[in-house]
């Protein structure tokens, strides 16, 4: 347990340059009491650590030490090789980048470990996309992607329902979601997120953002992902569900969380199995799109537009049925 503790003090100080006892003990989940003892045992290693006094001092390695990842374990090493998204990185323009860090990576491994993605790429596979999603990656990620690592301003036209807006926005981070790639950016004094593949225009401007360092990306994430889907889902409409119609509306609806609420909040089944739901869509037109993949299985309730537009697209999908053997043109109308 000390031992690993002391590896992940040396690569703290060797990523960071210098840290204070109490940002090491922080790190490190220990008391600055520990901290002190685990310095003085690296020093005795022959470690060259050494402590800068003043208000800007702390921790810090002399200068050049590097140590290479021979502390590694094998199940570290393994989880190393794990932790890479091919795909996402591939997505981003990253693709070249990620195999030579692996490369590198793998021939810094002692000669024990060096079977490790071999043994990972046996085991495991991460498949991203959803089934039936091979899309394409949205036009402007990988611009994106490279004013988001250079902290550079850019000027985002983003397509909002019928309309187009122009954003000058300080592109934070980008997030991947269910196949669904988002933009995180700073937009005057607020922080507004945006789906890559609205996006229509981008330009990045000379000008570099002051990133605030405290923000972190994951934890922000976490605390805005349930009200930004509420922000997109701005309607809501009622309707009937067959316990098949239940079942396929998973495939249909913005996000799995949706579909739980929605399930969990439905009314008791009638003597057929049938459930009143409310859902919450972006609007009537998104509503429309996703109930016709349900077909016989649901029932629009309200509001009476869509209801209508549904039923009007069950007459005219019935009247090209009503008679099978009626003669039709490569087009495939009557």
């Amino acid at each position: 347990m000390r031992a690993s503790r002391l590896i992940s003090l040396l690569l703290l100080l060797q990523a960071r340059g210098s840290m204070t006892a109490g940002e090491l003990a922080r790190e490190l989940e220990v008391s600055e009491r520990t901290v002190y003892r685990d310095v003085l045992a690296l020093s005795a290693a022959g470690v060259p650590v050494y402590a800068d006094r003043g208000r800007a001092g702390g921790y810090r390695l002399l200068g050049g030490y590097r140590t290479r990842l021979t502390g590694l374990t094998r199940d570290e090493a393994e989880a190393l090789f794990l932790a890479g998204l091919p795909g996402p990185a591939g997505d981003m323009g990253l693709a070249d980048a990620v195999a030579a860090a692996e490369l590198k990576v793998l021939a810094a491994l002692p000669p024990a470990l060096r079977d490790a993605p071999v043994r990972t790429g046996q085991r495991f596979h991460l498949d991203v996309p959803g089934w039936f999603q091979e899309t394409p990656p949205p036009l402007w990620l990988t611009e994106l992607a490279r004013a988001v690592w250079a902290d550079r301003v850019v000027r985002l036209r983003y397509r909002r329902g019928d309309n187009e807006v122009t954003r000058r926005v300080q592109p934070y981070g980008l997030v991947l979601k269910n196949a669904t790639w988002y933009l995180v950016g700073r937009v005057g004094d607020d922080m507004r997120t945006y789906r890559v593949d609205r996006v229509t225009g981008v330009e990045v401007e000379e000008e570099h953002f002051a990133r605030n360092e405290g923000f972190g990306l994951a934890g922000h994430w976490r605390e805005q992902a349930g009200s930004f889907l509420r922000t997109m889902l701005r309607a809501e409409v009622t309707v009937r569900l067959s316990p098949a119609g239940q079942r396929q509306l998973r495939h249909v609806v913005d996000a799995p969380e949706v579909y739980d609420e929605v399930v969990a909040a439905a009314g008791e089944p009638d003597g057929q199995g049938w459930v009143v739901a409310r859902l919450p869509v972006e609007s009537v037109d998104v509503a429309y799109t996703q109930l016709l993949a349900l077909g016989p299985e649901v029932e629009a309730l309200d509001p009476p537009e869509l209801r209508g537009r549904l039923a009007d697209a069950a007459r005219r999908a019935a009247a090209r049925y009503d008679d099978p053997a009626a003669p039709r043109d490569v087009s495939g109308s009557r």
